[in-house]
């Protein structure tokens, strides 16, 4: 399994974290596991720890949804 560690930082790289836009709080976190690239939904508490939601694999190279705001609700 080839996997890729991440150092301690002050801040995470936006390839590996990133807000969605349009959107109030909800946020990305991106990771990739030999060929396969798992995204995670994700939000903060109290402005300091991350809560995971939701997890997928990502399949296929091209844009999410146009619609996925609308699945979020």
């Amino acid at each position: 399994m080839d996997t890729e560690l991440i150092r301690v930082t002050r801040q995470v790289p936006e390839k590996y974290f990133k807000h969605l836009e349009g959107t109030k709080g909800l946020y990305e976190i991106r990771v990739g596991v030999g060929s396969n690239i798992y995204r995670i939904f994700s939000f903060f508490d109290k402005g300091n720890i991350v809560v995971l939601g939701n997890a997928f694999q990502k399949k296929l190279k091209r844009r999410h949804n146009k619609n996925w705001k609308k699945q979020l609700k």
